[in-house]
This record gives C-alpha cells, sequence and structure tokens, in this order.
C-alpha cells in the first residue's frame, strides 16, 4: 500500500516544479513510511510514497518502462491479487519481467492491453499511467472503492492524489466548501454521497471507473457496476459457492512478504476469516497473530442493546484457544480517544466517525508495531444483510438511508441561514432519489424482492464507502495495510444477486455465510447474534467530548458557530437522555459521537483553514 499523487499542466514544462511535487508526496508519508520517489517529465509530475509489502527490493515507484520511444510510468496504491497468473499470461505473450511486484504486471498489463487492463484485474488499487504514446494519464480505481483517489480538474491543469492533503497543496486547489459540501458534513456526514470530496474543488473518483486526461479535457467511463441477475443455485449450492469464493480470496490475500495478522472480535464475520488464515499458514509458515480492541471500564459500564446484545471478550477468548493464535489484547482509555479526534481528522482531511475512528487509528498504530499487513472482516454486513436495517419493517420502509433517519434533527442544529443555503431535507432526498435511479433491476421480482436488492444496493453503494473510507484512511494514518476480503467483487457480484430467502437461511441475518461456514467454525460462534465494532461505553468519554463542545460553543472565535445553533446544542447537552441516546448516524454514532464530531468539524474548519462561500 502506499500513496499516490502529482498533477499534469499541458502547457507547461513541470521540470521546474519538483519542491511542490515533494511538498505534496512528503504530505503523504503515512501511508508510505518505506521510501519516497518522483518524476517529473514535461508536463506531467507524479510523486509516490512506499509502503513496502511485496518485493521490498525492487518495486520502487514512481516505475517507468520504456520501449524504444514509447515511455510508460506508474504511480500505484494497491495490492492486485492475481498478479501471479497475469504475470504468466503475460510471459507468454513476450512479455519480460525485472521485479517481483505487482507494480510492474500493472503496468505489464496495460503496455499489453491498455485501459481494457483493468478489467483483468483482481484487487484493490488506485493508480495512474503516463502513456507517451497517447499523450495522456490514465487513472483507475478498484470496483468497490477499497483505495481511493481523489482529483481537481482546473482548465489545462489535473492534480490528483489517494488523500485531500495532497492536492490542497497545490496552488490551484483551495480549502473552501459551498453549500453542497456543508451538506455534505452537517446532513450526510461522516457518510459521503459516491464522488464527492466535499471541498469544492475537489471530487472524489468513483469506484469502477477509468479516467483519461489529454489535451481535450477528461473522459470517464465505468468499467464494472453491479449487475442484476436470476440465481439459479440451490442452497446447498450457493453456500458451496460461497465458500470457495471465500476461500480462494482469502488464499489470495494472504500472500505478502512480510507479516499478516488479523482482526478478531470474536464475531462471525473476523472468527472466519481467521480461522481460514489460520488453516493457510499452518500449511505453509506458522502461527498466526490476531489483535482485538476494548476501552477501560467496558466490562462495567457495557449494557446489552438491540444493536450490541453481547459483550465481545469471552468470544474473543474462546476463538483464540479454538485456533491457537498468538493473541494481542489492546486496551485504550478514555484520554486516548478523546486526544486522537484531532489525529482521525487530519488522516481524514475531514471530520469523520469521532471516537470510531479514533479508536481504530490508535488500534492500528499498536498493530503495526508487530504486523505490516492485517486481515480485516469490514464489508461481511452490508454483502450479506447483516444489519439491523435490513430487518426491521420501519427502516426498510423510511423512504431515506436507514443509518440516518434524523434528518430533521440535523437541521435543527443549523443556524437558520446556513439551513436555508442548504436545504438539509432537499439535500437529502435528492440524494436519496439519485441512489435509488442507479439500481439495476431484475424482470419478474415482487415488491418485497425489489425492496432487499435496493436495500443491498444502498448498502453497497452509499454506506459501505463509509467504512472502507475509515479503514483506509485509519490504517495508511498508522502505515498498516489493511485488506477486506469481503469486498472481492466476485464475492458481492454473486451474493447481490441471492435471493433473500436464500441470504436468510434459517431465519438468521447473514444465513447463508453462517451456512456457508459450517465445519469452519464451532456451532456457537457461528450462530453468534451481530456485535458490531467495539465503541467505549466510559460515561467520561461522554463528559469529555461534552466539556469540550462547550467550550467551543463559549468561545466567540470558533470557526463553527455561524453554522450551527449554539443554543440547540446546549440544551441537548444539558439533557441526560438526549447526550446519551440521540440517534446520529447507524449503530455506532449517538450522543457522546455528535458532540465529537461537531468538535471536530470545529477542528477541521480551524486547522485547514476552510474559507464557506
Amino acid at each position: 500500500m502506499c500513496g499516490i499523487t502529482g498533477f499534469i499542466e499541458w502547457n507547461r514544462d513541470l521540470s521546474e516544479e519538483l519542491d511542490l511535487v515533494l511538498s505534496m508526496t512528503s504530505c503523504l508519508e503515512a501511508r508510505g513510511p518505506d521510501a519516497q520517489g518522483t518524476w517529473i517529465s514535461g508536463p506531467c509530475a507524479f510523486g509516490h510514497r512506499r509502503l513496502s509489502v511485496m518485493d521490498p527490493e525492487n518495486g520502487a515507484q514512481p516505475m517507468t518502462i520504456q520501449e524504444e520511444q514509447a515511455v510508460y510510468t506508474i504511480v500505484y496504491n494497491g495490492e492486485i491479487y492475481n498478479a501471479p497468473e497475469l504475470k504468466e499470461e503475460l510471459r507468454q505473450r513476450g512479455r519480460y519481467f525485472r521485479t517481483n511486484c505487482d507494480t510492474e504486471v500493472l503496468l505489464q498489463a496495460y503496455i499489453e492491453w491498455g485501459p481494457d487492463a483493468v478489467e483483468r484485474l483482481n484487487g484493490i488499487f488506485a493508480f495512474a499511467i503516463w502513456d507517451s504514446v497517447h499523450e495522456h494519464i490514465l487513472f483507475a480505481r478498484d470496483r468497490l472503492g477499497v483505495k481511493p483517489l481523489f482529483y481537481s480538474e482546473a482548465g489545462d491543469t489535473l492534480v490528483f492524489g489517494s488523500e485531500p492533503k495532497s492536492l490542497l497543496q497545490h496552488p490551484k486547489v483551495e480549502a473552501s466548501v459551498g453549500p453542497e459540501g456543508l451538506a455534505e458534513i452537517f446532513v450526510i456526514g461522516p457518510a459521503r454521497t459516491p464522488g464527492h470530496g466535499v471541498y469544492r474543488n475537489i471530487k472524489e473518483m468513483l469506484p469502477g471507473q477509468v479516467m483519461i486526461f489529454n489535451r481535450l479535457g477528461l473522459r470517464r467511463f465505468s468499467y464494472w457496476k453491479l449487475e442484476a441477475q436470476a440465481h439459479e443455485h440451490s442452497i446447498e449450492d450457493t453456500a458451496a459457492h460461497v465458500r470457495m469464493l471465500l476461500q480462494d480470496t482469502m488464499d489470495r490475500q494472504l500472500i505478502s512478504d512480510v507479516p499478516v495478522c488479523t482482526l478478531l472480535s470474536g464475531g462471525l464475520d473476523s472468527s472466519a476469516l481467521t480461522a481460514l488464515a489460520v488453516d493457510y499458514y499452518r500449511r505453509s509458515q506458522g502461527q498466526m497473530h490476531t489483535y482485538s480492541v476494548d476501552y477501560e471500564g467496558n466490562d462495567q459500564y457495557f449494557k446489552a442493546h438491540s444493536f450490541q446484545p453481547g459483550a465481545d471478550a469471552p468470544w474473543i477468548k474462546r476463538m483464540v484457544e479454538e485456533l491457537g493464535t498468538e493473541h494481542h489484547w489492546i486496551t485504550f482509555d478514555t484520554p486516548e480517544l478523546v486526544d486522537a479526534l484531532r489525529d482521525s481528522t487530519l488522516a481524514r482531511d475531514l471530520p469523520g466517525m469521532a471516537d470510531v475512528d479514533a479508536s481504530l487509528l490508535l488500534f492500528c498504530k499498536e498493530i503495526k508495531k508487530g504486523a505490516t499487513v492485517a486481515i480485516s472482516g469490514e464489508a461481511a454486513d452490508e454483502v450479506f444483510g447483516g444489519y439491523p436495517w435490513f430487518h426491521r419493517k420501519e427502516l426498510l420502509e423510511s423512504g431515506t438511508f436507514p443509518w440516518s433517519v434524523a434528518t430533521d434533527l440535523r437541521s435543527s442544529l443549523l443556524s437558520p441561514e446556513i439551513r436555508d443555503w442548504i436545504r438539509p431535507e432537499q439535500y437529502v432526498a435528492d440524494r436519496y432519489s439519485q441512489a435509488v435511479a442507479e439500481v439495476p433491476h431484475l424482470n419478474g421480482e415482487n415488491e418485497d424482492q425489489a425492496r432487499m436488492r435496493l436495500m443491498s444496493y444502498l448498502n453497497i453503494t452509499r454506506f459501505m464507502p463509509t467504512l472502507l473510507d475509515r479503514k483506509d484512511r485509519m490504517s495508511m494514518g498508522a502505515g498498516l495495510e489493511v485488506r477486506v476480503p469481503f469486498c472481492d467483487h466476485r464475492l458481492v457480484q454473486y451474493v447481490w444477486n441471492i435471493p433473500w430467502e436464500i441470504k436468510t437461511v434459517g431465519g438468521r441475518e447473514k444465513g447463508i455465510l453462517r451456512k456457508a461456514l459450517e465445519g469452519i467454525l464451532p456451532e456457537d460462534v457461528l450462530y453468534r447474534k451481530k456485535s458490531p465494532y467495539p465503541k467505549t461505553h466510559h460515561p467520561d468519554y461522554l463528559a469529555k467530548v461534552k466539556g469540550q463542545l462547550l467550550d467551543i460553543l463559549d468561545n466567540p472565535a470558533s470557526p463553527i458557530l455561524p453554522l450551527i445553533d449554539a443554543d440547540k446544542i446546549r440544551t441537548i447537552a444539558a439533557s441526560p437522555e438526549a447526550s446519551s441516546n440521540l440517534p446520529w448516524f447507524g449503530q455506532l454514532m449517538s450522543g457522546p459521537q455528535l458532540f465529537a464530531y461537531l468538535t471536530q468539524v470545529n477542528f477541521w474548519l480551524s486547522h485547514y483553514r476552510v474559507s464557506i462561500r
């Protein structure tokens, strides 16, 4: 994994712009702590920060291949899991390789097949390739958007990077936000509308998309989207196919030249991936290391509820004993979580998921001390239908994004001027209608089947990116690569078309996944109720973040004040019930996270010197 950046100005020779390229590249150091490289040729400048995972000796970037008068140069962030097969095919077609890294495979594949090469890739990636023959830059992003790529276009100039911070180093890219950006922050956030970069002149490349920038401008096209297809398999055959896809995905994603571990919560998803990883390592190189996160006082203050019916620790211990892993218990206290709110904002360049972000950043920093690559169970709930909103009639029929059903509350927190400017209710309605209009339909489906297809589509294309953003930014902020096997595009496409009655076989959420894992996991773990990513339940956290926000409200210089209704927020803070149970976002963000989020917004506005216009 790495950080990439660069820019193109067709009417300039950029040979004198090394300092700017270095500035754009150096700010991505956390993503690639092992090496830095730059490349400038005529109108094109690339920068790269490297986290060495495959072929550490020979995989330096930017990487250039020259064939007679043709020059091809790549900067790339990601992993190509089918690189060995592609390499063999390219060799048979006469191509010669000088490294063992997937970067060279990717560049050779482009030289051989052009833009069509992306359709052959299995992996997580974002890359840019300079092609001197066609005098263009080709950009591509993986099908599910696991790896990020932001860009800003201004006339004959295009600036790009793995994170907004690298673009903001360029003089043509400003940290300004308009009404849409504010709506993204206050109404949609911490989610983002696909393609939206929040900053006025920054966009994010869509998943499954290719862009080509030449002297005529920017052209975009999609090479992959979810397709509605009839499902022909029986329950038994479906379970067998899911199991086969998971096994193949794990075998591919466990290949690494550096240490690999798994994130183990004791739940179905992480336990399954850990069991498959342990089996793989028993066949190859020994004991597996696993990591879990918890918080001081959770054993005392945790209270079971519908979203989190039980504590994780006993189940983690159960799986560690079952699999014989070398386990690492990581625990954080309230002051660490509060202090990390700023660092997690800097990692995203935007307000995020409050302590859910902060704890993951701290967690990844601890893991990095012993490993460079981690396997995570992220995305299984979106793909297989595990969240409560898949199963509750009032949320299925809410007519909006089910993880964010409190638009009226969000609107009430804004100042009247901002509320009139961004029109929160209309903004959410428009974004929801946009998402609904995208859904591919299958002829013959009844109303209930169509509703579940819609819910699955919303989760894969609107909710899952929020968690993938979080996973990428927090892990790469610690120089840790996290792989997400449940985002394998073959698995996602197949499962999306499994009828709901098969997905929930046995009357359980994610029933078909449980059936596919029979014999891999102990039965009690296999049928354990879902438990989300753990958060702190310590009342000190609420007190700390509430106190911080109230201090911000009392400071007339706070940049957030013109945007919000401070009196309304003070009223919420004064109510013990509202402070604890206020719905804000998804399963993990309620009252304490609202206060922390608004604190992050204020810090972001100040630190990035964001102009509102």
